[in-house]
C-alpha cells in the first residue's frame, strides 16, 4: 500500500477524532453537503465507540470519515473532503488510511453507500476495490424526495 501524501500537501497528518472535533467538523460538513449529518449523530457515534479520522493539512482540518465495526466487519458511514481541499488525492490518501486500519483491527470486509450522483466518489470506491453488492432504495435525502444509495463492500486485505 502506497503510504505517500499527495503531492500538493506538504504538511498533514491523520489522527482520531474527539467530541472536541465536532464543531470543527461540522464547518466542513455543513459546506460539504446539502444535507449535512448533525453534530449529534457524530457525538452519538463517538459515543457509541464508532472510530472517527481527522485529516489534518496545513493546520486545516481537509476531511475526516466515521467508522462502525462489528464482529469481522467495518461500515464506512460518513467520509468527507471538505470543498476546498477536493481534487488534490487526499480522498485516496484517507480511505488508505481507512482500509489499513481495518486490517489491522482483523476486517474481513468493509461497506459503505454512496449516491449513484456522486461519481467521483463512485470512482474512487471501485479504484480501491469496493464492489456494488446491492441498492438501497429512498436512503438519501434529496432535492426531489429521496435518492437510492449503491451499497457497496470491499473483501480481504487493505490495498
Amino acid at each position: 500500500m502506497s503510504r505517500a501524501a499527495p503531492a500538493e500537501v506538504l504538511d498533514f497528518r491523520i489522527r482520531p477524532m474527539q467530541m472536541t472535533d465536532v464543531p470543527a467538523v461540522m464547518r466542513v460538513e455543513d459546506v460539504a453537503y446539502e444535507f449535512p449529518w448533525t453534530a449529534g449523530i457524530f457525538n452519538d457515534c463517538l459515543r457509541a465507540g464508532y472510530q472517527g479520522w481527522l485529516l489534518e493539512c496545513e493546520g486545516q482540518l481537509a476531511g475526516y470519515a466515521m467508522l462502525a465495526y462489528g464482529v469481522d466487519e467495518a461500515h464506512l458511514l460518513n467520509v468527507c473532503i471538505g470543498p476546498d481541499w477536493q481534487g488534490r488525492g487526499l480522498g485516496r490518501y484517507l480511505m488508505r488510511h481507512i482500509l489499513a486500519s481495518t486490517q489491522r483491527q482483523g476486517v474481513s470486509c468493509v461497506f459503505l453507500e454512496v449516491r449513484p450522483s456522486n461519481p467521483h466518489a463512485l470512482s474512487l470506491y471501485q479504484s480501491l476495490g469496493f464492489l456494488e453488492v446491492g441498492r438501497r432504495p429512498r436512503y438519501y435525502p434529496a432535492r426531489d424526495g429521496r435518492e437510492e444509495a449503491i451499497v457497496m463492500r470491499r473483501d480481504g486485505a487493505a490495498g
